[in-house]
């Protein structure tokens, strides 16, 4: 019984080499231009991958080759991935430190983080803690928000809004659409420092 634990145990640890080498020549091969080879994007345009949790990152994933979430680029990117590829990639990111920077505007993130944490009672927005927790960390099925760039953040709640973002959940939609521009943008602030 030992033994076949045992050879049980090196298969599934050299199964998840493998996947990490795949996972590495992949994102050599194409992912770092836009997201960095750890996950640290060079531009705010393209998130921060690092972090990321790999069921979200995978789901992403399929959903750029299936149509779901509609981006030509990433559709094109991901076309010859395969779902094990794509949980792969995933968990590379998901194991890279999450980089950590001062929001650039103090006063903006600090409106973020009360309607962040408690919501607008006036509008309607309910907290996003609610569901994205006190730390900004996702679950699987939702994403680490913390330390991602603020101007992408900003602009998946602008697409939430206009529809253009629809592969997640209708929550979302109907949450954004209460929001003023300024309170997507300084919940956004609030997020890149957390």
């Amino acid at each position: 019984m030992t033994v076949a634990l045992t050879v049980m145990s090196f298969s599934s640890v050299s199964f998840a080499q493998a996947d990490e080498a795949r996972a590495k020549k992949i994102i050599s091969g194409s992912c770092f231009l836009c997201h960095g080879a750890e996950g640290d994007s060079s531009s705010e345009i393209f998130p921060r991958l690092a972090g990321q949790h790999s069921e979200y990152i995978a789901k992403q994933l399929e959903n750029f080759k299936s149509g779901k979430r509609n981006n030509t680029a990433m559709r094109d990117m991901v076309a010859k991935l395969t779902p094990d590829e794509m949980l792969a990639i995933g968990r590379y990111f998901e194991k890279q430190s999450v980089p950590v920077e001062a929001p650039k505007d103090a006063d903006l993130a600090a409106v973020g983080k009360y309607i962040y944490h408690n919501g607008n009672k006036y509008s309607g927005v309910p907290a996003c803690a609610s569901c994205h927790g006190a730390e900004a960390k996702g679950t699987v099925a939702l994403p680490r928000l913390a330390s991602q760039f603020a101007i992408y953040t900003e602009t998946q709640l602008k697409q939430f809004n206009t529809r253009e973002r629809n592969n997640d959940n209708a929550v979302m939609h109907s949450i954004v659409s209460k929001m003023t521009p300024l309170e997507m943008s300084a919940v956004a602030e609030y997020l890149s420092g957390k």
